[in-house]
């Protein structure tokens, strides 16, 4: 740990159990505890649970605060839930970024809905007090006022298969709380000062915001409380779900999880170039056809206006080795031409091939005694388009290795697994 590392409040229960420790985003984070490999994998197969205190998040409250996000925010909070494009009502969130004037990313974030002019911005460690910012200097005349609560929040994800089994038995009321929940919905308030309509309390009478949301790609849910009240959720959660096989997990399986779910990685997969060219195009406000947007954004003329971009893509390999990634690794092309950097190289240890297919060890159709060692994955951002299946080098100073430009990594995920099949 530095001197200038902040610590969320399970930090000595993490430093207790011998976690590996490292500065993430400013704070003193675990890494993992025991095993990368078998914290991965218990998200896959039973459930794992996150200390995300270290997450930061905003409250942007007023007549004019939908309007101020609408203005700085890239999704269309007006057309963006579903396929039909519905507008964006209480208890239901959406993923999207902040860009600055060139269109480059400054965070992506994910936007709740709390009540009829209050929203909840959860964006990246560290990143409250630069996102807060960027929202207040573009209030204007909008009657808006933007609160970071940096610091101010404990935060924890239960992800995988028997979570809900698991939240089941803390929770007050776990069939009402689970009645309706899809993805990217949720129910509650973290505030016992400001709670909604739709309270949310564990069997303690402890008030907690739970949202189906994540960042693994499974099926689980993001829990927001009081910082002082984190720790006793924690140690419950451990004992109600140690017959399920939940496991503490640290920020290595997290990272690895969100690669083979194709999620990005703010400030490494997104960052100071513009936002556009990616595997995301759900958090631009794309009309139908993808041939405009359909609304004026921060960032929007500069999108617009782009006659040469990089292209950003997932990528695939054949065995689990990896390359480091950043200004140290390139991407060759099949002419030998050296065209662009790998943002994200990582190891997804519940996938693996067979017959050139790619299964995870939830796969309902995977073969007889598969047993994956995983495959490595990521994203690389490249001068010229790909084509899906067409396969380039990554290299580094030691090894070079042939991957598969993909538009996905591991199958059958269960984020949107209704929770009735997951009960």
């Amino acid at each position: 740990m530095t001197p200038t590392s902040k610590t969320t409040p399970l930090n000595a229960w993490h430093r207790g159990r011998n976690a590996n420790m490292a500065d993430f985003g400013g704070y003193d984070m675990p890494l993992w505890y025991a095993s990368v490999k078998e914290e991965h994998l218990a998200v896959l197969t039973d459930a794992g649970l996150f200390d995300t205190s270290h997450m930061a998040a905003i409250t942007v409250s007023g007549t004019g605060a939908g309007d101020l996000l609408q203005h700085c925010f890239t999704n269309d909070l007006a057309a963006c839930l579903g396929p039909s494009k519905k507008a964006l009502v209480p208890g239901r969130s959406v993923y999207g970024a902040f860009l600055d004037a060139r269109g480059c990313a400054i965070d992506d974030a994910i936007v709740f809905f709390l009540a009829e002019n209050t929203y909840m911005v959860v964006v990246n460690a560290g990143m409250g007090p630069t996102v807060a910012g960027h929202l207040e200097a573009h209030i204007g005349e909008r009657d808006a006022v933007v609160s970071d609560l940096s610091d101010r929040l404990g935060k924890m994800d239960i992800q995988g298969p028997a979570s809900a089994r698991i939240l089941s038995r803390v929770l007050a009321d776990p069939e009402a709380v689970f009645d309706g929940m899809v993805y990217f919905s949720f129910k509650g308030h973290y505030d016992a000062a400001s709670p909604l309509a739709d309270e949310v309390r564990l069997d303690d009478g402890t008030p907690i915001l739970l949202s189906r949301t994540g960042y693994t790609g499974e099926f689980g849910f993001e829990i927001f409380l009081s910082p002082d009240r984190l720790q006793q959720l924690w140690l419950r959660l451990l004992e109600a779900g140690e017959a399920d096989g939940i496991r503490p997990c640290g920020l290595a399986a997290r990272d690895s999880l969100r690669v083979g779910a194709v999620l990005p990685l703010s400030h490494q997969d997104i960052g100071n170039w513009p936002f556009i060219n990616h595997p995301w195009p759900f958090a631009l406000p794309f009309t139908g056809d993808k041939s405009a947007f359909s609304k004026d954004f921060i960032g929007r003329q500069a999108l617009e206006d782009l006659s040469d971009a990089d292209f950003t893509y997932a990528f695939v390999g054949s065995d689990m080795r990896k390359v480091k990634c950043g200004e140290a690794s390139r991407v060759v092309d099949a002419d030998g031409r050296e065209i662009g950097t790998v943002l994200t190289c990582a190891t997804d240890m519940a996938i693996g091939m067979a017959d050139g297919t790619i299964y995870s060890i939830a796969s309902p159709d995977r073969p007889q005694g598969f047993n994956p060692k995983g495959l490595c994955c990521g994203f690389i951002k490249v001068s010229g388009q790909q084509t899906i299946g067409q396969q380039v080098k990554i290299a580094d100073a030691r090894r070079t290795l042939t991957v598969a430009v993909t538009d996905d990594i591991r199958p059958h995920r269960t984020a949107r697994r209704p929770i009735k099949k997951m009960l």
